[in-house]
């Protein structure tokens, strides 16, 4: 991450990029380490991520695309920064830096409330629906944290052009999230029953 944020940049002096990555890696860090001395088989299951860990082609083939757009949302802030496209208020970086840690701070709720928090989707044998916890409020609270980044990302680094590609994410998203669905609906018990105790998928009120 580090490289794809500084690089384009073509300077050290980039300080939203600096701040980015100690924002979201910080708090990635501490995650890890809780994780590592609280639930380190949930740990090892977040390390099978990507498209080629996906088992499901649609799901291989989402996935590729969003690795793709998540390459420009960390690549575009530099070059805006490099080239003077736009410019940002100090106030939105922290504000967006803010947000970032926040999403974090979801994410850990997450793990902490659901310790079948694939990164791939999958059923393992002796998984059951989580209905507790932020999984109270919408279905998909881990991909709720990832809007987080979406939207509070480019202003953490400082770039109105990056949210172009954090627009592009949503949908991709919205994709993978029906298509989970369809897999979870089929092969995780209780999880139809689930959807209709839980309305929102992602946003309250919206989806």
């Amino acid at each position: 991450m580090t490289l794809l944020v500084m690089v384009p940049a073509g300077s050290l002096g980039y300080w939203p990029g600096w701040l980015f990555l100690v924002s979201s890696l910080g708090s990635a860090g501490v995650i890890a380490v809780w994780l590592l001395f609280a639930d380190p088989a949930l740990l090892e299951r977040r390390l099978e991520v990507g498209a080629a860990a996906e088992r499901q082609p649609t799901q291989k083939l989402i996935q590729a695309l969003a690795s793709v757009i998540g390459i420009g949302l960390m690549v575009v802030p530099g070059l805006d920064w490099r080239f003077g496209w736009s410019t940002m208020p100090t106030a939105l970086v922290w504000v967006g830096n803010l947000g970032i840690v926040a999403g974090y701070a979801l994410c850990f709720l997450v793990f902490r409330e659901n310790t079948w928090t694939f990164g791939t989707v999958q059923v393992s044998e002796g998984q059951t629906v989580v209905t507790t916890g932020p999984y109270a409020v919408v279905r998909h609270p881990m991909y709720a944290s990832a809007l987080f980044l979406f939207l509070f990302g480019p202003l953490a680094l400082a770039s109105w052009w990056a949210f172009l590609p954090a627009a592009a994410m949503v949908p991709a998203v919205m994709a993978r999230i029906v298509a989970e669905e369809r897999f979870l609906a089929t092969h995780l018990p209780g999880y139809t029953a689930y959807q209709g105790l839980v309305r929102w998928r992602l946003v309250p009120g919206l989806w």
